[in-house]
């Protein structure tokens, strides 16, 4: 039904790196999504109220809340589209993130207050009548909770959101909290076992879960969470499949929300090449980031010595020295100063984040494993962080 919805409403609805595409998506799906958790809020509403069972009308309060979720993200998708103005120069994509958190404190509060409402319950327990209207709803919902939960994912993967992964996996929770309510109607009818309360508490469990990690995907992109290595590696090929560039480093990616960021990177270049030849292909790779992966980029460009065989030599062996210290350490911005009794090589060293050495540790062991070669060398190193 999405798929049909979306080819009849949506202009150019291939296109999901757009950013009027994902708006368009992201809406009509919260105004299905809207649409459906009313009708189920509804159908379970009268199902609980008919058996009596708090299991059932826990179930129905939560797809009220899912609704109101709904809505949230129909209202997050709309204001993150605004284009960008003068206070908000990158565009207002980050809000997407901010209803997603806000989606995941609706749940959470629902979820604690359907846990306080089953342990009442639990202490004061009131017998559940049998009805077979009931479980048919019951058994509907399942399987509508289902569908959302396939669309949402679907559409999620296809452009990108994390809000909508988030409220695929509420879906999915959903559906078997309710096959849960499901199957403590059918003990309570066939053994006279009351677990009704039980089920209610465990319903509130599943809403509390899918309301922590609904937060933890929101917030985590709020705070600065590093791209997907796979978007890493597609930065990296793009820029190195130009000729003039020997390598890159110190790469940034500023995320403003979904399908919006700005890149910044280093690119190594031949120092003896035409320096306005070399500004004009980095102009174009800068061009190039942004017709494809729909990003900023600014790129600086580094001289590297290329012809000079001493320097290549050298920096060839420092590279091998490094990695015998740790095949994860690379080095950057290597150049050779000689003096009248050494030579100093100064260069950058990149380690990922969580590396098993410290910084100094690693300075350190470059700088021993350096005064080994041959040639009276002294490494002049800055140890940095990175994630290529």
């Amino acid at each position: 039904m999405i798929q049909i919805l979306a080819k009849c409403l949506i202009k150019n609805w291939e296109d999901v790196a757009s950013p009027a595409v994902r708006k368009a998506y992201g809406i009509l799906c919260g105004a299905v999504g809207i649409g459906l958790n009313l009708l189920l809020f509804a159908g379970k509403f009268f199902a609980g109220t008919l058996s009596g069972s708090i299991a059932i009308t826990a179930d129905a309060f939560n797809n009220l809340s899912d609704a109101g979720s709904s809505v949230v993200t129909l209202l997050g998708f709309q204001l993150a589209g605004q284009k960008p103005d003068r206070d908000h120069p990158f565009g207002h994509g980050r809000i997407e993130y901010l209803s997603g958190l806000a989606v995941a404190m609706l749940i959470l509060l629902m979820g604690f207050e359907l846990a306080k409402s089953s342990v009442e319950k639990i202490l004061h327990p009131v017998p559940v009548d049998f009805s077979p209207l009931a479980l048919t709803i019951l058994a509907v919902s399942v399987c509508v909770k289902l569908y959302m939960f396939l669309y949402n994912r679907g559409i999620g993967r296809k452009i990108n959101s994390s809000a909508m992964a988030a409220t695929a996996m509420d879906s999915l929770s959903d559906s078997i909290a309710t096959t849960a309510v499901l199957v403590a109607s059918l003990v309570g009818h066939f053994t006279n076992l009351n677990i009704d309360g039980w089920v209610g508490v465990l319903v509130a469990l599943f809403i509390l879960k899918s309301g922590l990690d609904a937060a933890k995907d929101t917030i985590s992109p709020l705070l600065g969470q590093p791209p997907a290595p796979e978007f890493v590696q597609e930065i990296h090929d793009l820029v190195m499949a130009h000729s003039g560039v020997c390598g890159i480093h110190d790469l940034v990616v500023h995320d403003y929300g979904p399908g919006r960021c700005m890149i910044s990177l280093h690119a190594e270049v031949p120092a003896n090449e035409n320096i306005l030849d070399l500004h004009d292909e980095i102009d174009n790779i800068e061009t190039e980031l942004a017709k494809k992966l729909n990003c900023d980029a600014v790129i600086h460009m580094d001289p590297v010595v290329t012809y000079d065989g001493i320097t290549q030599e050298t920096r060839q062996k420092v590279e091998m020295l490094v990695h015998a210290i740790d095949d994860q350490i690379t080095i950057h911005d290597f150049r050779m100063v000689s003096g009248p009794t050494h030579t100093n090589l100064i260069f950058d060293a990149a380690v990922p984040f969580n590396f098993r050495l410290t910084d100094k540790e690693v300075a350190a062991k470059i700088r021993e494993a350096v005064r080994a070669l041959n040639g009276n060398y002294f490494a002049v190193v800055k140890v940095e962080k990175s994630y290529i």
